[in-house]
């Protein structure tokens, strides 16, 4: 458009040029008082305009080309910036798009973090009850002598080797297993006689009651026995093993007579 009104203005310059030419012959002519100055200056004035003309012309083609390459340059210059603005509503949906995929890996992010720290609140608690959970087990051996017993009465087993005994809940003097808190408590047991004609008859019990009894006979070259079961005790409760009078038992370094139990969990 710029070399268009740039066109149009020397065009017009031009033209008045070649007006005030024609003006100023028209003058000479009537103020020169002979003839043959009148054909002289004619002359001139045409020679003037044949010599002018041609340099007009060949400048008016010049603007148009100018026109013409100035109306091509637009013309692609619109083709490039509808390009430009083609392209860029494209980044403009690929950058929205990437702004909500974005949007949605920190909604992930926030979710994973919150179960993150759900599942730490859980691992901790459990460390704190584990922590704070009781902590009862014990194992233990009759002795190393052999035979014990037959004997007149009923005798508490005093399991005198001990191989573990955490929280301290047995008692390798008095023989009995006193529970530290109220809960579930496991407790096992097995019984030996080497002596040929020997037999036994063991009790397992709860405070004063008696839970499990057990009997066998060596007619052979040895007999064992085992057993075992769950008790619910409160606080404070006793349980221990007693061997029946006239019944006997025998044990080693091998280990053969052995009582255990330990803490399933409080209640």
């Amino acid at each position: 458009m710029r070399g268009v009104a740039v066109f149009l203005a020397l065009l017009l310059c031009l033209y008045w040029t070649w007006a005030q030419g024609e003006k100023a012959g028209g003058n000479r002519k009537e103020d020169v008082p002979f003839e043959i100055e009148g054909v002289k200056a004619a002359q001139d004035h045409s020679s003037r305009h044949a010599n002018v003309t041609p340099d007009i012309w060949a400048e008016l083609k010049e603007l148009r080309d100018m026109a013409i390459e100035q109306k091509v340059e637009l013309r692609y210059s619109q083709s490039d910036i509808a390009a430009l603005k083609q392209e860029n509503t494209v980044l403009k949906a690929r950058l929205s798009t990437s702004e909500k995929q974005v949007e949605e890996l920190k909604r992930d992010s926030t979710a994973l973090e919150a179960r993150m720290t759900s599942t730490d609140n859980e691992v901790l608690e459990l460390k704190t009850q584990n922590a704070e959970r009781p902590k009862v087990a014990f194992s233990l051996g009759l002795t190393d002598a052999g035979g014990v017993g037959p004997f007149n009465t009923d005798i508490t087993l005093k399991f005198s080797k001990v191989f573990y005994n955490f929280g301290e809940a047995y008692n390798p003097v008095s023989g009995f297993f006193t529970a530290p808190v109220r809960g579930a408590y496991y407790f096992r047991f097995t019984m030996w006689e080497y002596r040929t004609s020997y037999s036994m008859t063991v009790s397992l019990f709860h405070n004063d009651k008696r839970v499990m009894w057990n009997f066998d006979r060596n007619d052979e070259f040895y007999v064992n026995m085992s057993n075992a079961l769950i008790l619910q005790l409160e606080k404070g409760d006793l349980v221990y093993m007693t061997l029946h009078s006239g019944y006997s038992l025998y044990d080693t370094a091998n280990n053969l007579v052995t009582f255990s139990g330990f803490l399933l969990f409080p209640l």
